[in-house]
Protein backbone atom coordinates (compact mmCIF):
# COMPACT_ATOMS: atom_id res chain seq x y z
CA UNK A 1 0.00 0.00 0.00
CA UNK A 2 2.90 2.53 0.84
CA UNK A 3 4.40 1.21 -2.25
CA UNK A 4 1.51 2.63 -4.37
CA UNK A 5 1.61 5.83 -2.61
CA UNK A 6 5.35 6.60 -2.97
CA UNK A 7 4.89 5.48 -6.89
CA UNK A 8 2.37 8.07 -6.97
CA UNK A 9 4.04 10.75 -5.11
CA UNK A 10 6.72 10.77 -7.43
CA UNK A 11 4.76 10.49 -10.68
CA UNK A 12 2.67 13.40 -9.32
CA UNK A 13 5.81 15.10 -8.04
CA UNK A 14 7.52 14.91 -11.57
CA UNK A 15 5.17 16.60 -13.24
CA UNK A 16 4.97 19.62 -11.19
CA UNK A 17 8.28 20.17 -11.82
CA UNK A 18 7.89 20.03 -15.26
CA UNK A 19 4.87 22.55 -15.16
CA UNK A 20 7.12 24.72 -13.11
CA UNK A 21 9.55 24.45 -15.21
CA UNK A 22 7.53 24.85 -18.62
CA UNK A 23 6.07 28.24 -16.72
CA UNK A 24 10.19 29.50 -15.94
CA UNK A 25 10.36 29.73 -19.82
CA UNK A 26 7.54 32.41 -20.32
CA UNK A 27 7.88 36.43 -19.59
CA UNK A 28 6.55 37.81 -16.24
CA UNK A 29 4.67 40.38 -18.71
CA UNK A 30 3.21 36.48 -20.93
CA UNK A 31 1.86 34.92 -17.58
CA UNK A 32 0.12 38.26 -16.43
CA UNK A 33 -1.67 38.24 -20.16
CA UNK A 34 -2.62 34.64 -19.77
CA UNK A 35 -3.94 35.55 -16.37
CA UNK A 36 -5.45 38.53 -17.57
CA UNK A 37 -7.22 36.12 -20.50
CA UNK A 38 -8.80 33.57 -17.65
CA UNK A 39 -9.66 36.54 -15.69
CA UNK A 40 -11.79 38.28 -18.77
CA UNK A 41 -13.31 34.33 -19.45
CA UNK A 42 -14.66 34.02 -16.10
CA UNK A 43 -15.77 37.13 -15.86
CA UNK A 44 -17.48 36.62 -19.44
CA UNK A 45 -19.33 33.72 -17.59
CA UNK A 46 -20.20 35.22 -14.96
CA UNK A 47 -22.32 37.59 -16.55
CA UNK A 48 -23.96 34.95 -18.57
CA UNK A 49 -24.51 32.46 -16.14
CA UNK A 50 -25.57 35.15 -12.92
CA UNK A 51 -26.48 38.42 -14.30
CA UNK A 52 -28.29 36.77 -17.72
CA UNK A 53 -26.67 39.88 -19.80
CA UNK A 54 -25.84 37.35 -22.99
CA UNK A 55 -24.82 40.41 -25.06
CA UNK A 56 -22.07 41.87 -22.50
CA UNK A 57 -20.98 38.19 -21.68
CA UNK A 58 -19.72 38.48 -25.66
CA UNK A 59 -18.68 41.53 -25.70
CA UNK A 60 -16.23 40.49 -23.03
CA UNK A 61 -15.45 36.96 -24.23
CA UNK A 62 -14.47 38.13 -27.45
CA UNK A 63 -11.66 40.39 -25.91
CA UNK A 64 -9.91 36.98 -24.79
CA UNK A 65 -9.15 35.07 -28.27
CA UNK A 66 -7.74 39.13 -29.19
CA UNK A 67 -5.43 39.42 -26.78
CA UNK A 68 -3.92 36.04 -26.97
CA UNK A 69 -3.38 37.03 -30.99
CA UNK A 70 -1.73 39.96 -30.51
CA UNK A 71 0.68 38.43 -27.96
CA UNK A 72 1.08 35.69 -30.62
CA UNK A 73 2.24 38.77 -33.04
CA UNK A 74 4.29 40.46 -31.22
CA UNK A 75 6.36 37.06 -29.91
CA UNK A 76 6.30 36.28 -33.54
CA UNK A 77 7.71 39.39 -34.71
CA UNK A 78 9.99 39.95 -31.22
CA UNK A 79 11.68 37.05 -32.52
CA UNK A 80 12.73 38.09 -36.20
Amino acid sequence: MFFTFNIIFKNILKKTIKIINMFQKFKKSEILILLLVVGLIFTSEYFYIVLKDPQRAIFIGLWPPTILGLLIFLNLKLKK
